[in-house]
């Protein structure tokens, strides 16, 4: 029985930014991500008797083996939730451009998770797929929904209250996202080992735990009441004051490039000439600039004009996991 699940990516608002547990994937803080429609990956998933050992190919390729037991070890997590004791052949197709610094892993894993419990022929509720597709990849826990979603870190050793939620729908609040592509090169340091490094020597992180609740209390109290210039002062303040824990770190590590800045020094200048406009980075020097659909285009041109930008993936809030069979 082969079933086909659509999953899209998000990008967060309040930052996931440090785990307290590194094997089931739980987080030190809650944070807050917008659904985005235009990146989306497609995963098929087919249990069968003859097969010795899971499969996976992505964007019609064999994955190297690292990858396909790393797929596996998620696999194993379905199988324990569903009784399935097959092997499983997975197809995944990503709509996602990587190369711009767009993370692919959120929409991969709760697409896997969501086709391989159908495929199971069993069922789960979205707190449960969010749970699954979480231990794949954090960020992952968020795209089983759509519109404005919030991770909550949970208390829990087990993780079980560890899950998303969803605090608008899509079609409520409208805005835009403009991603900014300044660099397709691979980052030095990952965002696994550059959260971990952080969380381990940065003494400016206790400043992160200690504040980071509040933006998500405030964040989420200006999206309910859809307060476009609210949330975007708390969201800008936010991703500052993560990239600035790394600047602590031992050693210390910076993710922005120098055509980061200008990107951020031009969202800044048009808001002082009364263009609403705020800007996001994760880990990685492209950015995120968040605005209204009807300021998108005029903004959007006025950053193309920058030398540094190599192009533009505009995006509206999108909808949680679907299937395609």
């Amino acid at each position: 029985m082969k079933k086909t699940a659509r999953a899209h990516t998000n990008i967060a608002l309040i930052k996931y930014w440090g785990k307290r547990d590194e094997t089931l994937f739980l987080p030190t803080n809650s944070s807050l991500s917008i659904t985005l429609d235009q990146f989306y990956t497609d995963t098929s998933v087919e249990f069968d008797d003859v097969l010795d050992q899971d499969t996976f190919t992505l964007n019609n390729q064999p994955v190297s083996e690292t990858e396909r037991i790393k797929i596996s070890r998620f696999l194993d997590k379905v199988r324990s939730f569903t009784g399935e004791t097959r092997f499983s052949r997975v197809e995944s197709t990503n709509h996602v451009p990587t190369a711009a610094g767009f993370a692919s892993s959120a929409s991969g894993f709760s697409a896997l998770a969501a086709a391989a419990v159908k495929a199971a022929g069993a069922e789960a509720t979205l707190e449960e797929l969010s749970i699954l597709a979480r231990q794949g990849s954090g960020s992952a826990s968020r795209s089983v929904y759509g519109g404005f979603v919030e991770w909550q870190m949970g208390e829990r050793e087990d993780g079980l209250d560890s899950y998303a939620k969803q605090i608008l729908p899509e079609g409520t609040f409208d805005v835009s996202v403009l991603s900014v592509e300044v660099s397709t090169e691979q980052k030095k340091i990952l965002s696994r080992e550059g959260m971990k490094r952080t969380v381990e020597t940065s003494p400016f992180y206790q400043g992160w735990l200690d504040t980071v609740g509040e933006d998500l209390t405030n964040i989420k109290d200006a999206i309910i009441n859809q307060d476009f210039t609210r949330m975007g002062e708390i969201l800008e303040y936010n991703a500052l004051k993560m990239h600035a824990t790394t600047l602590g770190a031992n050693p210390p590590f910076l993710y922005w490039q120098s055509a980061t800045l200008k990107v951020m020094e031009a969202v800044q200048a048009m808001r002082e000439k009364g263009l609403e406009c705020y800007f996001t980075i994760d880990a990685g020097p492209n950015v995120k600039v968040i605005t209204t659909p009807k300021t998108e285009k005029e903004i959007e041109k006025k950053l193309r004009s920058l030398d540094v930008v190599k192009d533009i993936y505009p995006c509206r809030v999108g909808p949680g996991i679907s299937y395609i069979d």
